[in-house]
Protein backbone atom coordinates (compact mmCIF):
# COMPACT_ATOMS: atom_id res chain seq x y z
CA UNK A 1 0.00 0.00 0.00
CA UNK A 2 1.29 3.47 -0.98
CA UNK A 3 -0.28 6.65 -0.96
CA UNK A 4 1.52 10.03 -1.14
CA UNK A 5 -0.58 13.60 -0.99
CA UNK A 6 0.65 16.60 -2.26
CA UNK A 7 -0.30 20.00 -0.80
CA UNK A 8 0.15 23.36 -0.53
CA UNK A 9 1.14 25.76 2.10
CA UNK A 10 -0.71 24.11 5.21
CA UNK A 11 -1.13 27.92 6.31
CA UNK A 12 -3.23 28.59 3.62
CA UNK A 13 -4.42 25.56 1.34
CA UNK A 14 -7.94 24.92 2.94
CA UNK A 15 -8.38 22.41 -0.23
CA UNK A 16 -5.04 20.51 0.61
CA UNK A 17 -6.63 20.38 4.37
CA UNK A 18 -9.53 18.53 3.42
CA UNK A 19 -7.83 15.97 1.56
CA UNK A 20 -5.11 15.40 4.78
CA UNK A 21 -8.10 15.40 7.31
CA UNK A 22 -9.94 12.60 5.06
CA UNK A 23 -6.85 10.48 4.90
CA UNK A 24 -6.15 11.03 8.72
CA UNK A 25 -9.77 9.74 9.40
CA UNK A 26 -8.43 6.19 7.58
CA UNK A 27 -5.29 5.84 9.92
CA UNK A 28 -3.63 4.59 6.73
CA UNK A 29 0.33 5.51 6.05
CA UNK A 30 1.15 8.10 3.66
CA UNK A 31 3.93 10.66 2.75
CA UNK A 32 3.41 13.86 2.01
CA UNK A 33 5.04 16.27 -0.69
CA UNK A 34 4.74 19.83 0.19
CA UNK A 35 4.83 22.70 -3.10
CA UNK A 36 4.98 25.83 -1.51
CA UNK A 37 1.93 28.11 -3.44
CA UNK A 38 2.37 31.56 -5.34
CA UNK A 39 5.89 31.20 -6.16
CA UNK A 40 7.17 31.37 -10.04
CA UNK A 41 7.71 27.14 -9.80
CA UNK A 42 4.76 26.69 -8.07
CA UNK A 43 2.97 26.07 -11.41
CA UNK A 44 5.34 23.51 -12.68
CA UNK A 45 6.28 21.51 -9.61
CA UNK A 46 2.74 21.12 -8.82
CA UNK A 47 2.49 19.71 -12.60
CA UNK A 48 4.91 16.84 -11.66
CA UNK A 49 2.56 15.24 -9.65
CA UNK A 50 -0.99 16.52 -10.63
CA UNK A 51 -2.74 16.46 -14.14
CA UNK A 52 -4.74 19.62 -13.18
CA UNK A 53 -1.53 22.02 -11.80
CA UNK A 54 -3.22 21.93 -8.89
CA UNK A 55 -3.41 20.52 -5.16
CA UNK A 56 -4.58 18.85 -3.21
CA UNK A 57 -3.57 15.59 -5.72
CA UNK A 58 -3.00 11.65 -4.12
CA UNK A 59 -0.79 9.58 -5.40
CA UNK A 60 -2.10 5.78 -5.47
CA UNK A 61 -0.06 2.43 -6.96
CA UNK A 62 -2.85 3.08 -9.80
CA UNK A 63 -2.33 6.68 -10.34
CA UNK A 64 -3.25 10.21 -9.23
CA UNK A 65 -6.57 10.94 -7.92
CA UNK A 66 -7.21 14.93 -7.79
CA UNK A 67 -9.92 17.50 -6.39
CA UNK A 68 -10.69 16.42 -2.70
CA UNK A 69 -14.07 15.06 -3.23
CA UNK A 70 -12.75 12.52 -5.31
CA UNK A 71 -9.88 12.04 -2.63
CA UNK A 72 -12.37 11.58 -0.12
CA UNK A 73 -14.81 9.55 -2.13
CA UNK A 74 -11.78 7.13 -3.05
CA UNK A 75 -10.71 7.28 0.51
CA UNK A 76 -13.89 5.87 1.34
CA UNK A 77 -14.33 3.51 -0.76
CA UNK A 78 -10.52 1.96 -0.51
CA UNK A 79 -11.39 2.01 3.65
CA UNK A 80 -14.86 1.22 4.18
CA UNK A 81 -13.91 0.20 7.59
CA UNK A 82 -13.17 3.87 8.65
CA UNK A 83 -16.49 4.89 7.84
CA UNK A 84 -15.66 7.95 6.28
CA UNK A 85 -19.03 8.32 5.55
CA UNK A 86 -21.54 8.37 8.66
CA UNK A 87 -23.42 4.84 9.00
CA UNK A 88 -27.38 5.31 7.51
CA UNK A 89 -28.33 5.46 4.13
CA UNK A 90 -29.97 9.48 5.10
CA UNK A 91 -26.92 10.60 7.35
CA UNK A 92 -24.64 9.74 3.77
CA UNK A 93 -26.99 11.41 1.75
CA UNK A 94 -26.64 14.20 4.07
CA UNK A 95 -23.42 14.20 4.54
CA UNK A 96 -23.01 13.93 0.93
CA UNK A 97 -24.98 17.21 0.45
CA UNK A 98 -23.56 19.39 2.82
CA UNK A 99 -19.99 18.48 1.54
CA UNK A 100 -21.20 19.35 -2.44
CA UNK A 101 -22.69 22.44 -0.68
CA UNK A 102 -19.37 23.29 0.45
CA UNK A 103 -17.31 21.98 -2.38
CA UNK A 104 -19.15 24.64 -4.63
CA UNK A 105 -20.39 27.20 -2.98
CA UNK A 106 -19.97 29.91 0.18
CA UNK A 107 -18.23 31.61 -2.71
CA UNK A 108 -18.15 34.97 -0.80
CA UNK A 109 -17.21 33.53 2.27
CA UNK A 110 -14.36 31.78 0.40
CA UNK A 111 -13.05 34.89 -1.67
CA UNK A 112 -13.25 37.61 1.22
CA UNK A 113 -11.92 35.13 4.24
CA UNK A 114 -9.25 32.83 2.80
CA UNK A 115 -7.90 30.78 4.92
CA UNK A 116 -4.81 32.22 7.05
CA UNK A 117 -4.34 29.87 10.16
CA UNK A 118 -2.00 32.70 11.63
CA UNK A 119 -4.67 35.38 11.21
CA UNK A 120 -6.33 36.62 14.18
CA UNK A 121 -8.24 40.06 13.00
CA UNK A 122 -11.29 40.51 12.10
CA UNK A 123 -13.01 41.67 8.55
CA UNK A 124 -14.13 44.97 8.49
CA UNK A 125 -16.76 45.81 7.36
CA UNK A 126 -18.09 42.28 6.88
CA UNK A 127 -19.44 42.32 3.72
CA UNK A 128 -23.87 41.36 3.99
CA UNK A 129 -22.90 38.20 1.17
CA UNK A 130 -20.56 36.80 3.42
CA UNK A 131 -22.30 37.54 6.39
CA UNK A 132 -25.21 35.48 4.77
CA UNK A 133 -22.61 32.69 3.81
CA UNK A 134 -21.58 32.61 7.43
CA UNK A 135 -25.17 32.47 9.06
CA UNK A 136 -26.56 29.64 6.04
CA UNK A 137 -23.14 27.78 7.47
CA UNK A 138 -24.27 28.43 11.24
CA UNK A 139 -27.72 26.66 10.44
CA UNK A 140 -26.22 23.78 8.37
CA UNK A 141 -24.05 22.88 11.38
CA UNK A 142 -27.02 23.32 13.49
CA UNK A 143 -29.49 20.92 11.69
CA UNK A 144 -27.00 18.15 11.43
CA UNK A 145 -25.89 18.42 14.84
CA UNK A 146 -29.19 18.32 15.91
CA UNK A 147 -30.50 15.05 13.54
CA UNK A 148 -27.15 12.87 13.73
CA UNK A 149 -25.03 14.32 16.41
CA UNK A 150 -26.48 12.41 19.50
CA UNK A 151 -23.31 9.98 19.51
CA UNK A 152 -19.94 12.47 19.11
CA UNK A 153 -19.18 16.13 18.91
CA UNK A 154 -18.86 16.16 15.15
CA UNK A 155 -21.46 16.77 12.36
CA UNK A 156 -22.69 13.48 12.06
CA UNK A 157 -21.34 12.24 15.79
CA UNK A 158 -18.13 11.04 14.50
CA UNK A 159 -15.48 12.77 12.62
CA UNK A 160 -16.08 12.30 9.06
CA UNK A 161 -15.64 13.42 5.73
CA UNK A 162 -18.31 16.49 6.00
CA UNK A 163 -15.54 17.47 9.30
CA UNK A 164 -13.00 17.38 7.01
CA UNK A 165 -14.84 19.39 4.59
CA UNK A 166 -15.85 22.41 7.33
CA UNK A 167 -13.02 22.21 9.51
CA UNK A 168 -11.07 24.88 7.27
CA UNK A 169 -14.59 27.20 7.18
CA UNK A 170 -14.41 26.55 11.06
CA UNK A 171 -10.89 28.25 10.74
CA UNK A 172 -11.87 30.92 8.96
CA UNK A 173 -14.40 31.68 12.03
CA UNK A 174 -12.02 31.93 14.17
CA UNK A 175 -9.08 33.50 12.41
CA UNK A 176 -11.67 36.31 11.77
CA UNK A 177 -13.31 36.72 14.83
CA UNK A 178 -16.89 35.86 13.96
CA UNK A 179 -18.85 36.20 16.60
CA UNK A 180 -20.92 32.48 16.65
CA UNK A 181 -23.92 31.31 18.28
CA UNK A 182 -23.26 28.78 20.79
CA UNK A 183 -23.54 26.02 19.17
CA UNK A 184 -21.64 26.94 16.18
CA UNK A 185 -18.84 28.32 18.79
CA UNK A 186 -18.84 24.35 20.35
CA UNK A 187 -18.58 23.21 16.50
CA UNK A 188 -15.75 25.23 15.81
CA UNK A 189 -13.73 24.37 19.46
CA UNK A 190 -14.81 20.65 18.29
CA UNK A 191 -12.27 21.05 15.19
CA UNK A 192 -9.59 23.02 17.34
CA UNK A 193 -9.80 19.86 19.80
CA UNK A 194 -9.56 17.25 16.70
CA UNK A 195 -5.96 15.61 16.92
CA UNK A 196 -5.95 14.95 13.36
CA UNK A 197 -6.65 18.81 12.93
CA UNK A 198 -3.97 19.70 15.32
CA UNK A 199 -0.85 18.53 13.92
CA UNK A 200 -2.03 20.09 10.39
CA UNK A 201 -2.29 23.22 12.33
CA UNK A 202 0.91 23.01 14.86
CA UNK A 203 2.78 22.58 11.48
CA UNK A 204 0.98 25.77 9.83
CA UNK A 205 2.21 28.21 12.71
CA UNK A 206 5.77 26.88 12.14
CA UNK A 207 5.57 26.72 8.62
CA UNK A 208 7.52 29.64 7.00
CA UNK A 209 5.48 30.70 3.93
CA UNK A 210 6.26 33.61 1.13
Amino acid sequence: MSLTLVIGDKTYSSWSLRAALALELTGAPYDEVLVHLNRADTHARILEHSPTGKVPVLKTEEGPVWDSMAIGEYLAERFPEAHLWPRGQYARAVARAVCAEMHSGFVALRTHMPMDLKRARPLEPLPAEVQADIERVCRLWAECRAEFGQDGPFLFGHASLADAFFAPVATRLRSYQVVLPAAAAAYVETIYQWSAFQGWYQAALEESVA
